[in-house]
């Protein structure tokens, strides 16, 4: 199992998410697929059609710049970051 943290601003849309989940996934990707089959919507938050993720979502697994293919080991830290714009 791995560690998922997801941003503050998705728990008050989804009844019942915590900010960290675990999941058994292998890439990131099935995390994110893993995440919407317990919370509809909720890759839709995350990702753009395509698949792709969206510009403002950027994803880190151990420390590490990842996209949806990139590999999840078991014992492994996702973290899901919102970039934050304004003026």
């Amino acid at each position: 199992m791995a560690e998922l943290y997801l941003p503050t601003t998705l728990p008050p849309l989804f009844p019942g998410l915590t900010r960290r989940q675990e999941v058994g996934a292998s890439t990131v990707a099935e995390a994110i697929d893993e995440l919407d089959a317990r919370w509809p919507g909720l890759r839709d938050r995350l990702c753009e059609p395509g698949p792709a993720l969206r510009r403002h979502i950027n994803i880190y697994v151990d420390r590490e710049r990842a996209d949806l293919g990139t590999p999840i080991a078991d014992g492994s830290r996702i973290d899901v970051i919102a970039a934050i714009s304004g003026g």
